[in-house]
């Protein structure tokens, strides 16, 4: 009997993580033990998820906006070349166009690295914060990737 479940499993690859647990109140790269984290896919196209876990998101003021990011550059310092592969918004609805506020829950972003024929190697989580920060803004357990099956 198969699984009746909106979830897809996945194993978990701590090479792949692109951000440990914090409490994200302004803009910033992903993270791991307080250093950039990147992420490097290899010469050829991936199709993969950005999985984050997000434990809270403040939404008290009304206009906190969140925005989750899967960047991909040529440079491994991402100091150019740097694109925007799939994204995520969050936050308070009147902001995250949803119509309810974000809660905590698993969020899945599918990307590819390849745009325009060109694939990016190097990969990482960005994270934007927007609106009246109190306390926690975006809690996220982990954010990890997943390759694509056969891949």
């Amino acid at each position: 009997m198969a699984l009746l479940r909106g979830r897809k499993d996945a194993t978990f690859d701590y090479l792949a993580r692109l951000q440990d647990t914090a409490d994200i109140i302004a803009t910033v790269v992903g993270k791991v033990a307080t250093v950039a984290k990147i992420y490097d896919a290899g010469q050829g196209r991936l199709d993969a998820r950005l999985i984050v876990n997000i434990t809270a998101a403040e939404v008290a003021t009304g206009n906190e906006h969140y925005r989750v990011y899967v960047q991909g550059s040529s440079s491994l310092t991402f100091a150019t070349d740097v694109w925007n592969l799939g994204a995520t918004a969050l936050g308070d609805s009147s902001v995250s166009l949803e119509t309810v506020d974000t809660v905590a829950g698993r969020r899945e972003i599918a990307f590819c690295n390849e745009v325009n024929g060109t694939c990016f190697r190097y990969i990482r989580a960005y994270f934007f914060v927007a609106g009246t920060i109190d306390t926690t803004g975006l809690s996220v357990g982990d954010c990890y990737l997943v390759k694509a099956a056969g891949t």
